[in-house]
C-alpha cells in the first residue's frame, strides 16, 4: 500500500486516497472511519500523516503497515494513539479484524463526543450569573452560601437554580450534575 486508505469493514465503502495530502484535505472528522497508512508514501509520510492528525485532534483510529519499519518506530506511533503497527505481508483477515475493532472504537469516539457537544450546547444557554450559580452547585454549596458569595438574595438564587434546571432539562440536582461535571474543562 502506497497510500493513505480511508477503510470501513465487511460490506463498508473504501476510500483510497493518492496522498496523505489528499487525505487530510479531504477529511471530515464527523465521519465514522479508521485510517489504514503505510509508514512510506510519496510526499508526507505515514508518520507526518499521523502528527498532522494529532495537531487537529483527530479521534481517527490509525493503523501503520510497512515493510521498513522497526521496534523504536511502532513503540513511537502506538505512544501517540495508533491502534496497531502491521509489518509486510499480513493476512487480509488479520486487516479485516483489526478494521471492525478501529470502527467500534471510532463509533464510541463519535458517541462521546456528540454526547460532549450536547452538553456543551445545554450550558452554553447559560447566563453568566447562572454559569457562576451552577459552579457554586457544583462545589457543594447551599442557596444560601451562594447567595453570599455572589451578593445576591437566596430567593435570586432559587430562580437562578429554577432556570438552570429548565435549560439544561433537569429535574434533579444529581442529573445537574452529570451534566455539569461531564463537562470539561471544569469552570470554577
Amino acid at each position: 500500500m502506497s497510500a493513505s486508505t480511508q477503510a470501513t469493514s465487511r460490506g463498508s465503502k473504501r476510500d483510497r486516497k493518492d496522498s496523505a495530502e489528499s487525505f487530510l484535505s479531504r477529511y471530515d472528522p464527523r465521519e465514522i472511519a479508521c485510517l489504514i497508512v503505510d509508514i512510506r508514501m510519496g510526499g508526507m509520510t505515514g508518520l507526518e500523516l499521523q502528527d498532522r492528525l494529532i495537531e487537529r485532534k483527530s479521534p481517527l483510529p490509525i493503523v501503520f503497515i510497512t515493510g521498513h519499519g522497526d521496534v523504536p518506530m511502532a513503540v513511537d506511533t502506538m505512544k501517540k494513539g495508533a491502534m496497531d503497527f502491521i509489518q509486510k505481508p499480513f493476512k487480509e483477515d488479520q486487516l479485516v479484524d483489526l478494521v471492525e475493532r478501529m470502527l467500534a472504537q471510532a463509533r464510541e469516539t463519535f458517541k462521546d463526543h456528540e454526547q460532549a457537544a450536547s452538553r456543551g450546547a445545554l450550558l452554553a444557554k447559560l447566563t453568566v450569573r447562572e454559569s457562576q450559580v451552577l459552579d457554586r452547585i457544583v462545589a457543594g454549596r447551599l442557596n444560601k452560601q451562594i447567595a453570599d458569595d455572589l451578593g445576591i438574595s437566596i430567593k435570586t438564587v432559587e430562580a437562578h437554580r429554577a432556570n438552570i434546571m429548565e435549560k439544561l432539562n433537569t429535574s434533579t440536582v444529581a442529573d445537574l450534575l452529570k451534566i455539569a461535571l461531564q463537562q470539561t474543562p471544569a469552570r470554577v
